[in-house]
């Protein structure tokens, strides 16, 4: 049972990341348009149009994530505290930042919702705006500042391991043993954490340089999950 248990919080904690990204895919396939069009390997190069590529996986779509997460937790304060603290970890950061908008999204939502219940019956009648204004702006440049200097550099470090791993499984040709990671995240709902969070900007830097990249085929290549479930089903 206390395995079960273990297992349901991971999947949550899954599905709570998840959370996170599905609303914004819309905004992932926007940026894919147009990448696909308009960078010079792309289908109808064009510099002008093409200016917006990074601008939009460097700041737009950390910034939508980490305000989705801040909403899941603390509500419009919260979206708005998660926007704040994911600037940190985007400027402090030379790769897109959607582990960093993961983490200061719900931290953000967090730190407002508990601040806001603190000052909830001592705000003095007539000065709500103010002082709810004040909170969010004063809580909002601490946490970017922590976002900056220490949670930033702390995910990039943690980033760059991960990246360096796979980059080095990947160079060596043994592509299918990613399935080993793969494949049991999706089963604990974690698959989407890892593909925004380490494959997709391992992705889109090959794809803003070549067009293209094998590290979006990984995650969703159905053959090793199909192979495992023959293999429960005949053996």
């Amino acid at each position: 049972m206390a395995n079960k248990s273990m297992r349901a919080r991971v999947q949550d904690f899954g599905g709570f990341l998840t959370a996170m990204v599905i609303p914004n895919i819309g905004a992932f396939i926007a940026w894919g348009f147009i990448t696909a069009l308009f960078i010079p390997t792309g289908w109808t190069p064009d510099p002008h149009f093409g200016q917006l590529v990074g601008p939009m996986i460097t700041y737009l779509l950390p910034l939508m994530i980490g305000s989705t997460g801040g909403h899941l937790i603390g509500g419009k304060r919260g979206a708005v505290m998660g926007g704040i603290g994911t600037m940190g970890v985007i400027v402090g950061a030379d790769i897109p930042m959607f582990i960093g908008a993961m983490v200061m999204g719900p931290l953000g939502g967090y730190v407002i919702k508990v601040v806001d219940k603190a000052l909830e019956k001592r705000i003095p009648a007539g000065f709500e705006m103010v002082i709810n204004n004040f909170s969010l702006g004063i809580l909002g440049m601490l946490l970017c500042l922590l976002a900056y200097e220490v949670i930033g550099p702390a995910v990039m470090a943690a980033n760059n391991v991960v990246k360096e791993g796979i980059e080095a499984l990947v160079a060596t040709g043994y592509l299918p043993l990613l399935s080993v990671i793969n494949e049991p995240a999706k089963v604990l709902f974690l698959n989407n954490s890892i593909d925004q969070g380490v494959y997709y900007p391992l992705g889109m830097q090959d794809t803003a340089v070549a067009g293209k990249s094998i590290y979006f085929m990984v995650a969703s290549n159905p053959g090793p999950g199909l192979g495992i479930l023959l293999a429960f089903s005949l053996f």
